[in-house]
């Protein structure tokens, strides 16, 4: 369902997550599930002490939300047995990754237990014959691509986070990144996931280990990727992997300004050919990446296009000769290309590190996270500038030009009242402008606490509280991740009669 609202509400403003929280259980009834986490899990994968609660309380964004407890299992079973315990005290769940998120996804809004799979880092198996991989969740990202690269394969999902991002976080938010231009997203490389229910049952998506393709029966893998852990706990991942490229281009164009270097996207993709990267950066980034990383980019340029083409030798040098001259026809200045392995990864390096290297700009940045038509680059892009100048902000942008999906960055200073609110408010705006291009607020970070509101600018209610319903078949009490993905008041626990008014024993059976 994508259906607009003919009439969309503005969402309230957003703000962070309380830093404190009413205890969920306190005293003996606390005691009590510290001891039992401890012996199912041991007592060195529990943790409890306010330095360490601390540490978990926030992601890559500026959002907080203290757990009470912090679980660290090491395997499927112990995150199953964590989940029933859990389920059996009423307390939330929330899973967690390496905690690079940036919509606050990870962030416990009424403290509960983290699930952190950091410890389930396991490649368990590469099965090169058949072009997958079976990892655990708390996999790190390129890791997989350097275990596979042996076999002359790779996992495509790349994102700038990937040298500390997981694979379960991927999967959390259907994640994407600059190489998925051609391949696709996260979703379209997993094939089965294991997940611990609510009830504490581990259970297969998708075909189970063996990754069966096309399993019968409703896509219930589909709609678990991307559902940031508001369904289950993912605690095993069958991927696909692919062939390494026989030949890879890369190319720099480099233009006068950023509709000049937007107009040159829509005519490479119309031309039919769909680059295995396009990224774009404006010269404020330009300038920081450069300063930092030394990869090579132009400080005086207006924007920027990083162009890769990979497959047979002989297409990829024709597609690179055709790209290079439709990026001169369409106004750049200079096409470069690069001329070794070790060029062409100062390049990447560059773009990878660009969230790093605005660093440098300002004390805080707000990295925002929404898509359009790419044919309507130029137009968002225009518009960006307008926000920066209502608002009183910078916005460098670097973003996976490809497929519309804009990364604006707005610097700001966290410490100086009002600027938090400042830019969240023009982060609305900005996603209020992509919906009427005909985009939509998110492109791979997901929702989180963040932009739940804003899902009024794309869903009317009915999508809403049909979503809601459906969380609630996975998670009838909702204690998986509370307070995320969708706005107050769509809930099916706020919709439900209360629980004396249901007939004797339909407690968990009635939904929305």
């Amino acid at each position: 369902m994508t259906s607009t609202p003919t009439t969309p509400s503005a969402p309230t403003t957003p703000h962070p997550a309380p830093t404190s929280h009413a205890p969920v259980l306190a005293g003996a009834a606390r005691e009590r599930l510290i001891a039992e986490l401890q012996d199912a899990i041991g007592a060195a994968n529990v943790l409890t002490a306010s330095d360490a609660l601390l540490s978990y309380s926030y992601d890559g964004g500026f959002l907080e939300g203290t757990p009470d407890i912090v679980t660290l299992p090491t395997s499927a079973e112990a995150v199953a047995n964590v989940v029933r315990l859990a389920t059996a005290a009423g307390v939330p769940i929330v899973a967690r990754g390496s905690g690079t998120g940036l919509c606050g996804g990870s962030i416990p809004t009424r403290g509960g237990v983290v699930i952190a799979t950091t410890r389930m880092n396991r490649i368990l198996r590469i099965d090169a014959r058949n072009l997958r991989a079976v990892v655990e969740p708390g996999v790190i990202n390129v890791t997989l691509s350097q275990a596979a690269e042996p076999y002359g394969l790779y996992y495509a999902p790349d994102p700038a986070s990937q040298r500390i991002s997981t694979i379960g976080g991927n999967v959390a938010t259907n994640a994407g990144g600059p190489h998925c231009l051609a391949l696709g997203v996260t979703s379209n490389h997993v094939l089965a996931v294991q997940v611990a229910l609510a009830s504490g049952e581990l259970v297969w998506l998708g075909g189970g280990e063996e990754g069966i393709l096309d399993a019968p029966g409703y896509d219930l893998l589909g709609t678990l990727v991307g559902s940031e852990g508001t369904l289950a706990i993912v605690t095993r991942i069958v991927v696909r992997l692919m062939r390494l490229p026989e030949a890879t281009r890369t190319l720099l164009a480099v233009y006068p300004d950023v509709a000049t270097g937007s107009a040159s996207v829509s005519a490479i993709i119309g031309a039919g050919i769909v680059p295995s990267a396009l990224e774009m950066m404006d010269q404020t980034i330009c300038q920081a990446v450069e300063r930092h990383y030394h990869a090579g980019y132009p400080e005086d340029a207006g924007s920027v296009l990083l162009i890769e083409v990979d497959g047979a030798r002989e297409a990829v040098e024709a597609q690179s000769e055709r790209i290079a001259a439709i990026c001169r026809a369409q106004g750049a200045r200079e096409v470069r290309l690069a001329q070794s392995a070790a060029e062409r990864a100062a390049l990447w390096a560059g773009r990878k590190g660009a969230a790093g290297a605005i660093g440098q700009l300002a004390p805080s940045y707000y990295l925002q996270d929404a898509v359009v038509p790419r044919s309507r680059l130029p137009q968002i892009m225009a518009r960006i500038g307008e926000i920066g100048q209502e608002y009183g902000l910078t916005i460098p942008n670097v973003f996976h030009a490809g497929d519309g999906n804009l990364h604006p960055a707005m610097l700001f200073d966290r410490r100086r009242n009002g600027d938090i609110e400042r830019v969240i408010a023009a982060g609305n705006d900005l996603l209020r402008a992509c919906v009427d291009l005909g985009g939509t607020v998110s492109g791979e970070h997901g929702i989180g606490l963040e932009k739940r509101d804003a899902l009024t600018y794309v869903f009317t209610p009915r999508d809403l509280a049909a979503m809601a319903r459906l969380r609630s078949c996975f998670d009838p009490r909702e204690l998986f991740n509370p307070d995320k993905l969708f706005p107050p008041g769509v809930s099916c626990l706020e919709a439900r009669p209360p629980l004396e008014a249901l007939p004797a024993g339909a407690e968990n059976a009635w939904f929305c």
